[in-house]
């Protein structure tokens, strides 16, 4: 059966040497997997389904192109095929630009290489026409590719200008206030709140470029100190409560460890959050640490919707948010979870994710107690710049 984009089935317009490759494909796709996998970091974790994506069609597009008889002139001739894979992969890997082009310079090979074995071939003209679908299909996926990630930093900005507008409207209300009055305890209590707001938006900027510079290879700066890990899950609950009520358990008691206290706050404060945005209305929300041979596990669990597995990785990706958080227009930046990545990476450990209906959601930061000598681990985000 074609795949092809248009469903034609009349196989007889193809010719014999494109039946023949119709009758290879999944050889083709077995030896393009396994080399995609070898050679393309990004697509070593993704399940099948989702690298495979829509490659086979756009391959049958490429024995139909071949056929002298058949009305398409290249596999991208009239069709979006090659644009909807390279949108996919911006939307739901961390696929870059060089992995993108790699996999498709990888289905040529691929292609070529099980012809030959199989004793196909191909003449000058199917051999350009195989070419220039290839070159036409990188072209179009890239474009798209660009076009979702544009698309990604212009929501990303919105987001920010719209999440800094608020603390820095209340500081500028405060500072007004300020200048209209002479009460020293009116002028003190203001000025408490505009110092909180500004604190804010300092703390959003900081968060910012340290996931920043994570994402463009360069670890977070971290000031390690001895800290007590459920104290600072008690300072991040006690605004949490304040603002969303008691709907807050803590497993765990005192954990000293060498961490950076103000990036371990703000990674609770994150996690904390994010169960909040997503969990279930009125549904408890669990925080937990513990320690495991020398590791410091706190996690952060709440029912309600799970996250897709596609959606998983993407997650913490800059610009990146969960298709459900776009679709129910919650509100953020998608900064929040790379910055808790970039964070425990940067202290020799991981973040890890486990949702389904059944069991909610819970995420897992599982770092070494002592992270003084893990600072120069090398990072995911190095490992794929």
């Amino acid at each position: 059966m074609s795949l092809a984009s248009d469903q034609d089935a009349g196989e007889q317009r193809l010719s014999e040497n494109a039946r023949r490759m119709l009758a290879l494909r999944e050889q083709v796709f077995d030896t393009w997997s396994r080399r995609v996998r070898d050679q393309v970091l990004q697509a070593r974790a993704l399940q099948q389904p989702i690298l495979i994506d829509t490659l086979p069609v756009f391959y049958d597009n490429i024995a139909q192109s071949i056929s002298p008889d058949y009305p398409r002139t290249s596999a991208v001739d009239g069709t979006t095929v090659a644009a909807e894979h390279g949108g996919e992969r911006a939307r739901i890997t961390t696929y870059d630009h060089a992995a993108l082009i790699e996999e498709y310079q990888l289905l040529r090979w691929a292609i070529f290489e099980v012809l030959h074995r199989e004793g196909v071939a191909l003449d000058h003209v199917e051999t350009h026409a195989v070419h220039a679908s290839i070159d036409s299909g990188i072209q179009q996926a890239v474009e798209a590719f660009s076009l979702v990630h544009s698309g990604f930093r212009e929501r990303f900005a919105a987001a920010l200008t719209h999440d800094l507008r608020n603390p820095l409207a209340a500081t500028v209300t405060a500072l007004e206030v300020i200048l209209l009055t002479s009460d020293p305890t009116r002028i003190k209590a203001v000025a408490a709140k505009a110092l909180a707001n500004t604190r804010r938006m300092s703390g959003m900027i900081d968060e910012l470029l340290d996931t920043m510079a994570f994402h463009g290879g360069r670890k977070i700066q971290l000031a390690i100190e001895r800290v007590d890990i459920h104290a600072v899950v008690e300072e991040v609950l006690a605004d949490a409560i304040a603002a969303h009520g008691n709907r807050f358990a803590v497993e765990g008691g005192t954990l000293q460890g060498w961490w950076d206290r103000a990036a371990m706050k703000r990674v609770t404060e994150n996690l904390v959050t994010n169960a909040v945005k997503y969990g279930s209305m009125g549904t408890p929300i669990t925080i937990r640490t513990g320690e495991i041979y020398g590791r410091l596990v706190l996690t952060v669990h709440n029912e309600g919707e799970p996250i897709p597995a596609q959606e998983q990785e993407c997650i913490f990706q800059m610009y990146r948010r969960a298709e459900s958080a776009r679709r129910e227009a919650k509100g953020g930046w998608g900064i929040g979870l790379p910055y808790v990545r970039a964070v425990a990476e940067s202290h020799g450990g991981s973040i890890g994710l486990d949702s389904s209906v059944e069991r909610g959601t819970t995420f897992v930061v599982d770092i070494p107690l002592d992270a003084r000598a893990h600072q120069n681990t090398s990072s995911l985000a190095q490992e794929q710049a």
